[in-house]
């Protein structure tokens, strides 16, 4: 067998359909289109239109719900953990960080980094370093002698629209507080004791002041 004699097996390349090629092929003058009309056009597209008619992907009711806000993390069990070690796949000596535990294949690689699930036994003492962890993984971990230091992931790079609705909401913070109106000194009020002596007071000013005209008279 030489580099010129390799060649496919039969039947392996099939020969396209030359249309076109006049009446007794069967697939002259309209090329097996049919006649004229929006179908026989090319670049037409009538998935699930039902000649005006509620189509089924309408009829049929909407369910469930998918939270863009939701977090994409790479699961890992105690007992995962834990068989890794025996198998040699982590350091115990050294910090298992997430870096390690993708580099020994014990996750796969994730978006939002790795979560510890207290399910299973872990005997060894390590010292871990995730982003997400169950408190019964931390109480786990903990109990076998080991530290785990759990670090919340990287916020997400603001998209178009969350950049639009903060815009939204920062002009509309902006304009509440424009409509706001600063509000008025509070005026102490003065308690009644004060108000009846200030009253004794002007009364006496004025019986003095009486007194004094009626002696200016005398004289």
């Amino acid at each position: 067998m030489r580099l010129n004699e390799l060649k496919d097996r039969q039947g392996a390349r099939k020969a396209r359909k030359r249309v076109g090629r006049g009446m007794g092929s069967g697939t002259g003058k309209t090329s097996g289109r049919g006649h004229n009309g929006q179908k026989s056009r090319s670049g037409v597209s009538l998935l699930g239109f039902e000649g005006g008619q509620m189509p089924l992907y309408r009829r049929l009711p909407k369910r469930g719900f998918k939270n863009p806000f939701s977090k994409d993390y790479a699961e890992l069990t105690l007992g995962d953990l834990e068989n890794a070690v025996s198998k040699g796949r982590v350091d115990a000596k050294k910090p298992v960080t997430e870096e390690a535990l993708l580099a020994g294949g014990v996750v796969k690689k994730s978006r939002d980094g790795v979560r510890l699930l207290a399910t299973g036994e872990l005997k060894t003492k390590l010292s871990i370093e995730v982003t997400g962890a169950t408190k019964g993984a931390i109480a786990a971990v903990e109990k076998a002698g080991g530290s785990i230091t759990v670090s919340p992931p990287a916020p997400r790079v603001e998209g178009k629209g969350r950049a639009r609705h903060r815009k939204f909401k920062e002009g509309a913070d902006v304009k509440d507080k424009k409509k706001a109106k600063p509000e008025a000194p509070e005026q102490t009020k003065e308690p009644a004791e004060n108000k009846a002596e200030d009253k004794a007071d002007s009364g006496e000013k004025a019986k003095d002041g009486g007194a004094s005209e009626n002696g200016q008279d005398e004289s």
